[in-house]
């Protein structure tokens, strides 16, 4: 394997803010990852393919958005036949790993749709003790599901605490099958009792440098995936990042007097106490952000203080795993990836967590490239990037053909500092068969979103308006503008088709 072949390490978050990285907000430490920004590239203009875990996740590992690799939502499952990045890498030499969160199938199984990532699959240690890959193009896999204290905790990371010697770690959790009362009981302080030595942070972080090790100690190039839980809710982390930051000091969005006034109704619908999601508009299953995001201000400020202590935790890990490149001497041959799979609200427009509402806080993501040599330092771009153009710039930089599959573009050009490939991005979301099946375009300037069912949506002058209070969708003086924007969007989803054959006769 010639020498230049690049290592590739990404490492991401769950569920991050854009704008929780000391780079960009000095109310938060992240020295690793401003080490990165400093060394690398951070693009501000960064989204997610889709909102929520599964989908994003796929969309990474495939270069293709949910509608084409099929895990379209969560509660589905990426299916093992879908093509994925890394049996191209397999097939050139690379060391490929996954180590933290996968989240490619859902919390249960069906016929024709087994999930490994189920319970009691999940607390089936002796299964993963023999299971370690090849699963999903990893040669090598060290996985774990839950969040904080969840029930569907498992798989490696179970068997890693047992190693280290906390073999009753099942006490840490909730119970399964789920009790509502003691997982309410287990989240009420937001400081856990899990020891600081055992949590999955740490174990993310010294599994992916043992994995760095394993590809160095066998000459061989890799590409892994450094895949930390965090901040995703419950917000739960160990001391000493629980108290890490004062709540005080923290300042959660706030919702705009009158703002979803000109807005579909499931935005109203948010601020009410007992809103009847279920009865207007769900087909089957509840969704996530379909309820009342009303909350007292002072516990949201708790709650941000300890997200914020989550990804300070994270970034220390990270910093260990910047460490062990620098002592492998790997570093310079090395791209350094971070990034998250999708967004989060504070509280920005009265919302909290994840939901069905397209801002900024959820679509956009913080996003660093490192490569010694190749990606300018310090420099900070508002060129537009989708997650699913991460495989195939990944393999461009291996120099392995791209193949038509993949409907992602190859960034390596903007990475490196010259013009920005894509001028737009679309992001998917869909949830239940019809209702909030819904799509966003954004270009520099505007984004517009439109819905599978009826005349509503959102259009958001992203220059003059930011903080996406005023929506234009039915403003007539933005008829024009709203034509345009909905015919860049069909040329942008025609320019999404994938080419998985290419044409070899006429006919």
């Amino acid at each position: 394997m010639p020498p230049t072949r690049p290592n590739i390490l990404l490492i991401s978050s769950d569920q991050q803010h854009y704008s929780t990285i000391g780079a960009v907000n000095d109310r938060i430490k992240t020295p690793a990852i401003d080490r990165l920004c400093s060394e690398g590239m951070r693009f501000d203009r960064a989204y997610c393919p889709n909102p929520t875990c599964t989908p994003s996740r796929a969309s990474i590992i495939t270069g293709m958005y949910p509608s084409q690799h099929g895990a379209w939502s969560l509660g589905t499952k990426l299916y093992e036949d879908v093509p994925v990045v890394g049996d191209r890498f397999r097939d050139r030499g690379y060391f490929t790993a996954l180590i933290g969160k996968a989240h490619f199938q859902p919390l249960a199984s069906a016929d024709g749709a087994e999930s490994l990532e189920s319970q009691p699959k999940l607390r089936d240690l002796d299964f993963w003790r023999s299971f370690h890959g090849p699963w999903y193009g990893f040669e090598h896999v060290e996985v774990g599901r839950m969040h904080a204290c969840e029930s569907h905790v498992g798989q490696h990371y179970a068997i890693w605490m047992e190693q280290n010697g906390l073999e009753n770690w099942a006490d840490y959790f909730d119970p399964f099958p789920r009790d509502p009362e003691v997982e309410k009981r287990n989240r009420s302080t937001r400081r856990w009792d899990l020891p600081e030595k055992f949590h999955y942070t740490r174990w993310t972080g010294e599994r992916t440098i043992a994995a760095i090790e394993r590809a160095a100690a066998q000459s061989r190039p890799f590409f892994l995936w450094s895949s930390y839980h965090d901040p995703h809710p419950p917000y739960l982390v160990p001391e000493p990042w629980a108290s890490m930051y004062d709540p005080a000091d923290m300042v959660p969005g706030e919702l705009t007097p009158g703002e979803h006034d000109k807005n579909p109704i499931h935005f109203h619908m948010t601020q009410q106490k007992n809103p009847k999601f279920r009865e207007m508009f769900f087909e089957d299953q509840n969704i996530h952000g379909g309820k009342s995001h009303l909350h007292d201000r002072a516990e949201l400020k708790k709650d941000i203080a300890v997200y914020y202590g989550m990804v300070s935790f994270m970034d220390q890990q990270i910093g260990r795993t910047l460490e062990a490149l620098d002592r492998l001497g790997l570093a310079e041959n090395t791209i350094v990836v971070f990034t998250t799979d999708h967004g989060h609200f504070l509280g920005q427009h009265g919302l909290i967590a994840k939901a069905i509402h397209h801002y900024e806080d959820l679509l956009r993501l913080p996003f660093v490239v490192r490569w010694p040599g190749q990606v300018p330092g310090g420099v900070v771009s508002e060129a537009i990037l989708n997650l699913v153009d991460l495989s195939p710039s990944f393999l461009a930089a291996a120099d392995i053909e791209v193949p038509g599959i993949m409907t992602g573009v190859n960034q390596l050009e903007t990475w490196r500092g010259g013009a920005a490939v894509r001028t737009w991005s679309v992001t998917e979301n869909r949830h239940t068969l019809t209702n909030f099946h819904m799509r966003s375009y954004v270009n520099q300037r505007y984004k517009i979103t439109v819905y599978r069912n009826g005349e509503d949506g959102e259009l958001f002058d992203l220059v003059e308006d930011p903080g996406e209070i005023n929506n234009l969708w039915d403003d007539p003086s933005s008829a024009q503008l709203k034509s345009r924007l909905l015919h860049e969007f069909v040329q942008a989803t025609l320019k999404c088709e994938s080419t998985r054959m290419r044409r070899i006769a006429t006919a």
